[in-house]
């Protein structure tokens, strides 16, 4: 199992800092952004190796699984 902010999220964070610093404004000033969309990833295989059994409750919640 994971859960981490969304790479993608990262991404389009980063461009809007580097947008921002390209038209003048002082990378002082720029606020601290944190990442505000989380991603949960399961990995059933890997589950069903080490002999774990994965909720179905549990299961709609996820992002992404990996069969």
């Amino acid at each position: 199992m994971s859960y981490a902010a969304s790479i993608t999220d990262a991404y389009r964070q980063a461009g809007i800092y580097a947008g921002r610093t390209l038209k003048g404004e002082k990378p002082a000033a720029l606020p601290v952004m944190r990442s505000t969309k989380f991603e949960f990833v399961i990995n059933l295989k890997t589950a069903k190796t080490l002999g774990l059994e994965i909720h179905p409750q549990l299961l709609a919640t996820v992002d992404e699984v990996i069969e």
